[in-house]
């Protein structure tokens, strides 16, 4: 443990942080799996899903959680499976 006072403030912003980027990440690979699984499906919220999802890829990446080009490729990614879940529908 630090022994100095703003290290020890470090430390509880550190974990504040590490623990609202785990939930960013955790709530995208959710949400990505859960979009899958409707567009296979055939599901008629697809397009609703989609657009939720990439405005979290958005703030993920504005708030500095992912990288500006991690969350390109995230968003492209939703946008074929949300065509594709548009096509089989």
């Amino acid at each position: 443990m630090a022994n100095i006072k703003q290290q020890k403030k470090r430390i509880l912003i550190s974990e504040r942080q590490r623990a609202r980027n785990l939930r960013y990440r955790s709530t995208i690979k959710t949400l990505t799996r859960r979009l899958i699984e409707a567009s296979e499906n055939g599901e008629a919220d697809v397009p609703e899903r989609a657009r939720e999802l990439e405005h979290l890829i958005d703030r993920a990446a504005a708030e500095g959680v992912i990288h500006a080009n991690n969350a390109a490729r995230k968003k492209s990614r939703v946008a074929r499976i949300a065509a594709a879940g548009v096509v089989s529908a």
